[in-house]
């Protein structure tokens, strides 16, 4: 088995059974039980391990990202209620606070990477600072970076805070020494920092390419741009009102008299359908698949 997806909610696990079978995620077990639950040995053979798997957010941003299935990975996008403004405000004191028995896990397995996301809220950051001691008590690189889902494209904020924790540490003090001092924040965690890239630039462009490939007042005149907007293969793809996966969205003008995007050829859905609720729960707490993929091409680039 390639992968072994941990998913306490009924709904969403079944939702894990149906990927797998359609070949959208890598091949592996479901396990419901909760996280606090899963021992050493039950990870024991896998290449993947996502805690809290969720819709399959993160494995699907791993295909996307074009990383193998059978290369090592863990991910772990712990609950964000307990630290997110829209919650009760009780954050360590919350039950659904589970990133110890996360921490554990990876005490006594020591996968090579884990990557995860989190609230962006200022009630997260103390979290943020408890994850980054606690990986780098265990001798791993630690990094993160806020950012927006509007960054990749997508028609809406949904700003999160991706981290990641890697047992290949000298590579990156290897980086760091030779960057600029002024690109250093000794006092913070920077996801710049970590992957050597001591510039920040690349999501300001629609299809997250920065400025490779970017040849200076190059045109070709294959490339014509369609309705103002010339799509990713443009050397002029200025962003449009969303891009990328989103770039083809169709515009409706709803009732409260706003525009909104939906996913062309979508025809209109009335109230009452089937799974609805589970649906709204748990894509309310899914990871954002471009967004996450951005961030592991980040990191991709720098640790072949």
């Amino acid at each position: 088995m390639a992968a072994y997806y941990n998913e306490i909610d009924p709904f969403a696990a079944q939702w894990l059974r149906n990927l797998i079978d359609a070949g959208l995620i890598a091949s592996g077990v479901v396990d419901t039980r909760s996280v606090e639950d899963v021992t050493p040995n039950d990870l024991k053979g896998f290449s993947q391990v996502h805690l809290f798997a969720g819709f399959g957010g993160w494995p699907r941003a791993l295909r996307v990202a074009g990383w193998p299935d059978d290369r090592e990975v863990w991910t772990a996008s712990c609950p964000c209620q307990p630290f997110s403004q829209a919650g009760e405000g009780k954050q360590f004191d919350d039950e659904r606070h589970l990133w110890p028995a996360v921490h554990w896990l990876a005490g006594q397995q020591r996968p090579v990477v884990i990557f995860g996301e989190q609230s962006s809220s200022k009630d997260a950051e103390d979290w943020i600072d408890l994850v980054q001691t606690d990986m780098e008590s265990l001798g791993y690189a630690f990094g993160a970076s806020a950012f927006p889902s509007a960054g990749v494209g997508a028609p809406h904020i949904r700003e999160r805070t991706y981290w990641l924790a890697d047992s290949n540490r000298e590579q990156y003090e290897e980086r760091l020494s030779g960057c600029r001092e002024g690109d250093r924040q000794e006092a913070g965690w920077s996801a710049v920092e970590l992957t050597g890239l001591c510039l920040s630039c690349g999501l300001a462009h629609p299809c997250g390419e920065g400025w490779k490939g970017r040849v200076s007042g190059g045109k070709a005149a294959a490339r014509e741009a369609v309705n103002g907007y010339a799509g990713c293969d443009s050397a002029d793809s200025r962003p449009g009102p969303v891009n990328g996966f989103w770039g083809s969205a169709d515009w409706l003008f709803c009732r409260d008299g706003k525009w909104r995007p939906v996913k062309p050829g979508l025809k209109p859905l009335a109230n009452g359908v089937p799974s609805r609720v589970g649906k709204l729960r748990a894509s309310g707490n899914a990871v954002n698949i471009y967004a996450a993929a951005t961030f592991l091409k980040a990191y991709m680039e720098i640790a072949q």
